[in-house]
C-alpha cells in the first residue's frame, strides 16, 4: 500500500505508531493527520510545502511534522525512500520539539533505529505489542538528537512580477547574477527590486539567490554523478572554495559528504 492510500489508515488507531516505508517519486497532496510524522529521507530529496514556504530535505536527513499541520509532500527522485513513523500525540506537550516543523541531520544511531522498523512496514504498533517500547524510546530521543535544524526554506509569492523575476533566476542560475544586472533585465531600480524581495518574500535578493543555488546543487549532487567542481560552476560559482563554504553554511556539511554512502 502506498503512502497516499495509507493516509486514512494512519488515523485508525489513535495511540499507536504507524510504520510506512516507501520508495517513490510522487506528490502527496495537501493533507494533515492527527499524529506527529517522523520521516527519514534516503537516496534522494524531499520537499515539504506549508502555505507559501517550501522546506528542502536532503538525503540522510529527517523531518518532524507536528500533528494537525496542513502540508504537501513531494519526493524529488524515483530512488528516494521515505521511512516514516506516525506517532501517537498524547505526550507531545512534554517538549517544544513536537509542536514545530523541523528538519535535521540524522545520526547513525537514529538511522539504524529507523531502518530497523521496516520489519513492521504497513502496520500499527501499539502498547500491547512487544516492540512498542522500542518506538517509545525512539520518539523520546528526538528532542535530544535534534539541536541543529536545517535552514533551507524557499518562500513563494502570488505576485506576478515577483514570479517572473524568480523564474528568470531559476532559468539563469549558472550565470553571474547581481541585483544590478537583474534590475536592468526587468527595467526597474535596484532599490525597488530589493524592496520587492523583502515585501513579497521576506528575504533579501542575495539570500534568495543563494538558496535556489544551494537547492539546485543538492539536487545535482544527489541525482547525478557530476564532479563537485562542475556542479559549483553550473549553479553560478567560479570558486569551489566559495561554493563549499556557502554549502556548509546551509546544510552544516561539505558537498562531498552527500556522496558518502
Amino acid at each position: 500500500m502506498g503512502l497516499i492510500a495509507s493516509l486514512p489508515e494512519i488515523e485508525k488507531k489513535r495511540n499507536s505508531v504507524f510504520v510506512m516505508h516507501e520508495k517513490s517519486e510522487k506528490l502527496i497532496p495537501l493533507h494533515r493527520h492527527n499524529k506527529g510524522q517522523l520521516s527519514y529521507v534516503e537516496g534522494g530529496i524531499a520537499y515539504i510545502t506549508i502555505e507559501n514556504l517550501t522546506y528542502v530535505v536532503p538525503a540522510r536527513h529527517y523531518f518532524w511534522i507536528p500533528r494537525g499541520m496542513w502540508h504537501t509532500l513531494r519526493l524529488g527522485h524515483k530512488a528516494t525512500v521515505l521511512r516514516s513513523l506516525y506517532f501517537y500525540a498524547h505526550d507531545d506537550a512534554t517538549d517544544p520539539f513536537y509542536s514545530q516543523l523541523g528538519i535535521y541531520p540524522a545520526s547513525e544511531l537514529l538511522i539504524q533505529m529507523i531502518n530497523y522498523t521496516e520489519c513492521w512496514d504497513g502496520r500499527h504498533v501499539g502498547d500491547k505489542d512487544y516492540n512498542f517500547e522500542f518506538l517509545v524510546a525512539l520518539k523520546k530521543m528526538l528532542p535530544e538528537k535534534s539541536r541543529k535544524a536545517l535552514p533551507i526554506v524557499l518562500p513563494a509569492t502570488n505576485n506576478e512580477q515577483m514570479q517572473d523575476i524568480t523564474d528568470y533566476l531559476e532559468r539563469n542560475i549558472g550565470k553571474r547574477l547581481t541585483l544590478g544586472s537583474v534590475s536592468k533585465q526587468f527595467n526597474i531600480g535596484e532599490r525597488s527590486l530589493s524592496r520587492l524581495f523583502q515585501s513579497n518574500l521576506k528575504i533579501s535578493f542575495l539570500q534568495y539567490l543563494k538558496t535556489i543555488r544551494m537547492i539546485r546543487a543538492i539536487e545535482m549532487i544527489l541525482k547525478t554523478g557530476k564532479p563537485i567542481s562542475e556542479i559549483a560552476f553550473a549553479v553560478g560559482y567560479s570558486s569551489i572554495n566559495s561554493f563549499s563554504d556557502t554549502f556548509h553554511e546551509f546544510v552544516h556539511a561539505r558537498p562531498t559528504d552527500f556522496r558518502k554512502p
